[in-house]
């Protein structure tokens, strides 16, 4: 049976979101240009053992699309303000690519609310020049023509090619993605900050995954801050791209059991 669909008024908008299970609480955010139901795997996996909170960002999925830039701060505040509406003090925050560097910008406003770290296929490093260009370019192209053109030419970087069967799923959820939302999205992370220092100060718990044929955010990239973040564990899915929770959940979701029993 698929997890309820919860609501809430965060921020002057509404979030929906999954929230099962009871135990130590587990917030999962999703990547451009997903959902929550990303998660799907791993919230089977984990409610029994933790609280597992999995919301749709805004401007994505069912929660509220709001157009214009959407910097990964005010992402955080609202992770931040679903969690005070929920009752939840502190968690475990773990995301992966955009949704990873949100959980940093987490970390980086309030630690004291962060018991451990999960950053899956992502990276710390601040946009370039001309990847800044690349963002607004896209989001512009985005606004113009929607989704499933962009979805058709990134599906295999996403996707391992000979993961077929998800990457059906996941392109479908790539090309349903609300343009505005994500157009949004794409121009607050060309604005991002560099995170490179702030993990050297990272205080807790810390579990760097990352799929073998990741493209976007090859192994090197997990490496690096697994190097620099001190203590942190790093998980190498073989026979996945960058979506290794979807196209390897048992491998993905051994490695995060390890590391929440640690």
């Amino acid at each position: 049976m698929a997890p309820a669909t919860r609501a809430a008024d965060v921020n002057g908008i509404t979030v929906r979101y999954t929230d099962e299970g009871t135990g130590p609480p587990l917030v999962l955010v999703h990547g451009h240009p997903f959902d929550r139901t990303m998660w799907a795997p791993q919230i089977g996996a984990f409610a029994p053992t933790h609280r597992v909170i999995a919301p749709d960002l805004r401007g994505y999925g069912q929660s509220e699309v709001v157009p214009g830039v959407t910097s990964l701060s005010v992402f955080a505040e609202d992770l931040a303000g679903l969690l005070d509406h929920l009752g939840v003090e502190r968690a475990v925050f773990g995301g992966l690519s955009m949704g990873g560097q949100i959980v940093m910008e987490c970390y980086r406003l309030f630690p004291e609310r962060v018991t451990g770290l999960l950053l899956a296929d992502t990276f710390p490093a601040a946009e370039t020049p001309d990847g800044v260009r690349s963002r607004n370019a896209l989001a512009d192209r985005l606004l113009a023509e929607g989704l499933r053109g962009y979805a058709d030419e990134v599906r295999d970087k996403m996707v391992a090619p000979y993961n077929t069967e998800v990457s059906a799923l996941v392109h479908r959820m790539m090309a349903a993605a609300p343009a505005s939302g994500a157009a949004a999205a794409l121009r607050g992370r060309a604005q991002r900050p560099d995170y490179r220092e702030l993990l050297t100060r990272v205080r807790v718990p810390t579990l760097v995954v990352v799929g073998r044929d990741d493209a976007f955010t090859p192994v090197a990239d997990a490496e690096a801050m697994h190097a620099a973040i001190p203590g942190s564990a790093l998980a190498v899915v073989e026979g996945a791209a960058h979506l290794p929770n979807l196209e390897r959940p048992d491998a993905f979701n051994a490695a995060l059991r390890r590391y929440l029993a640690a």
